[in-house]
């Protein structure tokens, strides 16, 4: 279990990876390697190949800043989202977000993983198992989307940022002392700077992605949808 911590603690930035890392290891699934896709698996949505924007700074960083005033602008949003792990494993469920801190996703049976942060703490729920483990918000990327002002380009380490017809990709990496650099690409809509999809890759190379749909940014939320419960035994 020590390992899928280690594992868990990376990931839980942008919440796909880690659930698959604790579903994979509550079903003794082995290691994937790298990059290979399940027949009959969809494959992850991919930015088409497109060229670097001008090195110019100032032309550089400004859709990157349309796509840092859009997530700034949101307060609240629910959707749906698909997984894809490593090993092509597809997962689906309904996420939840409420600036500034506060998120869950909800995976759908047979997954038994709930990822619920509080404004404070990131924990991942066995729903089965009824155990749960906590990690700080502010050592997870987590951070970076669900503070009230986000700005990529100041608060973590950008790569890249790439723009074609379709697509605005942004490339950060964040490093962990005790499990290495990970490396996030996020996808936004050319037109709307909308998030539409992440993919996490680990210092192994393994990558998973996620991609969001139906996003409704009206809801009222229940501020019990992201409630913490420290007991030993959730069930």
């Amino acid at each position: 279990m020590g390992t899928v911590k280690l594992a868990a603690v990376a990931i839980v930035s942008i919440v796909g990876t880690i659930a698959g890392a604790f579903a994979a290891a509550a079903n003794t699934v082995p290691l994937p390697r790298p990059s290979p896709l399940r027949a009959g698996a969809p494959a992850p949505l991919r930015a088409p190949p497109a060229p670097p924007l001008a090195t110019s700074a100032d032309t550089q960083r400004s859709p990157l800043d349309r796509v840092n005033a859009t997530l700034s602008s949101i307060q609240t949003l629910v959707g749906d989202f698909v997984q894809i792990g490593p090993d092509g494993r597809r997962s689906e469920g309904q996420f939840f977000v409420q600036k500034p801190g506060k998120v869950r996703f909800e995976y759908n049976p047979p997954s038994p993983i709930d990822v619920v942060a509080d404004g404070q703490t990131v924990v991942v729920r066995d729903r089965v198992l009824g155990t749960q483990n906590p990690f700080p918000l502010s050592q997870t990327p987590l951070r970076l989307l669900l503070s009230n002002r986000v700005d990529l380009s100041k608060d973590a380490h950008l790569v890249s940022v790439s723009a074609d017809d379709s697509l605005i990709t942004v490339v950060i990496e964040e490093n962990q002392v005790l499990i290495g650099t990970h490396r996030l690409k996020m996808m936004f809509g050319a037109k709307d700077y909308q998030l539409r999809q992440w993919v996490v890759t680990d210092p192994q190379g393994f990558s998973t992605s996620v991609s969001i749909y139906n996003l409704d940014s009206t809801k009222k939320l229940d501020p019990d949808l992201f409630k913490i419960t420290y007991e030993r035994n959730l069930q």
